[in-house]
């Protein structure tokens, strides 16, 4: 009878279910050939190509102006009139003319205000072409070169990029700053930049067109990079070599094929064979 009951009891006795392997939920994106541009971002401010201040040539009282503020002129172009005021001496008026081509941008004097030959009477300004200028640290002087392409935003037209080249570099590093001054001429035609505008620029200091990338985060730092490519529901991982690093990709020269679909989220514990269950990618997301 004994025997019986623990017969009866092992075959009662419940099977114990394997554990359940654990699925870590990911992100990917395929590695793809792209067109990489490592730039170098600054701040500066616009100024007209030329600009000039205008002088009288004689003392007096100013008469009148013949412009106003935005005004086109030609070189020696007369702007204003001086009355001198010698006592005993009549003088017509004398002239102020115009030092360059270009448009009035400010008008400083009252009607009736003396004038002196120091006194600015005019600033005209060349707006067919604007410069930004900017001031480039120390450490990345060497990367900057004229002719270099630039990216250039202006604050009161964020939705536009303007396009300039690296027109001047200073050969020397200011000792009290620490950066080399550089200027970036722009197209003005157009007639939208000002003067005094600032701008965010950016230079275009290295590009590589055509390269294998994925994005910057899908690639962890082991003994070396690495990244994790889903194969038949797994992850595998794949040591790289880099090669041109931007802010959204890194160039891939070997470890990884085009078309393969790299993790890029839900790496945190991701292991070499880990099963992984891909998610829809979210709206708006980078390809």
């Amino acid at each position: 009878m004994l025997l019986l009951g623990l017969t009866a009891a092992a075959g009662c006795k419940k099977e114990i279910p394997p554990p359940a392997v654990e699925t870590f939920p990911v992100r990917v994106e395929p590695a793809a050939k792209r067109t990489l541009e490592d730039a170098l971002i600054l701040v500066g401010s616009l100024k007209a190509k030329d600009e000039a201040t205008v002088f009288s040539r004689a003392p007096g009282k100013l008469k009148e102006y013949l412009v106003k503020e935005g005004d086109p002129v030609r070189k020696d172009q007369t702007i204003a009139f001086v009355e001198r005021d010698e006592v005993g001496v009549r003088f017509e008026p004398a002239p102020v003319p115009s030092t360059l081509n270009g448009v009035i941008g400010r008008v400083y004097l009252d009607r009736g205000a003396n004038v002196t030959l120091n006194t600015p009477i005019a600033l005209v300004a060349d707006v067919s072409a604007v410069i930004a200028k900017a001031d480039v640290p120390e450490r990345y002087a060497g990367r900057v070169r004229t002719g270099q392409d630039v990216r250039v935003r202006i604050e009161a037209f964020p939705d536009r990029t303007f396009q300039g080249r690296v027109s001047r570099v200073s050969p020397v590093v200011d000792p009290a700053t620490r950066t080399a001054y550089m200027e970036v001429l722009l197209d003005n035609s157009s007639g939208m930049l000002r003067s005094g505008m600032f701008a965010n620029l950016s230079i275009v200091v290295t590009s590589k067109a055509g390269v294998l990338a994925v994005p910057v985060e899908a690639v962890v730092d082991g003994s070396g990079p690495v990244l994790f490519v889903i194969k038949d529901g797994k992850a595998v991982k794949r040591e790289i070599v880099e090669g041109l690093k931007t802010e959204a990709f890194v160039e891939v020269k070997s470890g990884v094929a085009p078309g393969e679909q790299v993790v890029t989220f839900g790496l945190y514990g991701l292991k070499d064979g880990s099963a992984v269950q891909v998610l829809a990618a979210e709206p708006g997301e980078k390809k």
